[in-house]
């Protein structure tokens, strides 16, 4: 069965797998979780991360499959794929950790408009708009969290999509940088937003 975003904010999305967290950040991430009871908040935020990190990797993979980026371009969309599925293993152990079933691929059902896959270009200004939410999301999380143990982690994730953002923003004719403060988004405002690439 598959959820809304709001749904899957407002509950724990049911009959996912469990996941087995990989690497350092992960590690620590779930370690924190499991060492207290995850805060309501935090447990929005958890959820929120977790839906992103969905979003950004199902983005990243249908970007691959539809093989009409060059292969300039097509090296960054594996490398950011594989990025996103790193975060969600980290992401998706505040979760597990905490006793909670994180959602996987088949709890939400994403959508895109139509032709974002069509072309280079399409997927380029689509993926600078995903991953601007995406950075604004951690950016919230890193500020909103109760729990202090899981903000290194996120500021580390935050910074790799900050890369990720960086790059599309150059291959869409943009600077590559040109704000010292990124603005942070609300979990209101990062759901809305994410509710965009939802049926």
């Amino acid at each position: 069965m598959l959820v809304s975003r709001s749904e899957f904010l407002s509950r724990g999305a049911k009959g996912g797998a469990a996941l087995l967290v990989a690497g350092p950040v992960a590690a620590g991430l779930a370690g924190s979780a499991a060492a207290d009871p995850l805060s309501t908040s935090d447990l929005a935020y958890a959820r929120l991360l977790v839906g992103a990190e969905l979003l950004a990797a199902d983005f990243y993979g249908q970007a691959i499959a539809a093989g009409t980026a060059g292969p300039g371009v097509t090296r960054h969309l594996v490398r950011a794929h594989a990025n996103e599925q790193e975060h969600y293993a980290s992401v998706a152990g505040i979760l597990s950790g905490a006793g909670f079933t994180p959602a996987v691929a088949s709890d939400i059902d994403f959508s895109y408009p139509r032709g974002t896959f069509a072309t280079e270009k399409a997927m380029v200004e689509l993926g600078q708009r995903l991953e601007t939410v995406v950075m604004g999301a951690y950016l919230g999380a890193i500020g909103g969290m109760q729990t202090g143990a899981f903000k290194q982690g996120l500021a580390q994730i935050a910074a790799s999509e900050a890369q990720h953002l960086s790059y599309l923003w150059t291959r869409n004719g943009g600077n590559a940088f040109n704000t010292a403060f990124p603005p942070a988004l609300t979990i209101d405002q990062a759901s809305a937003a994410m509710d965009a690439f939802t049926s």
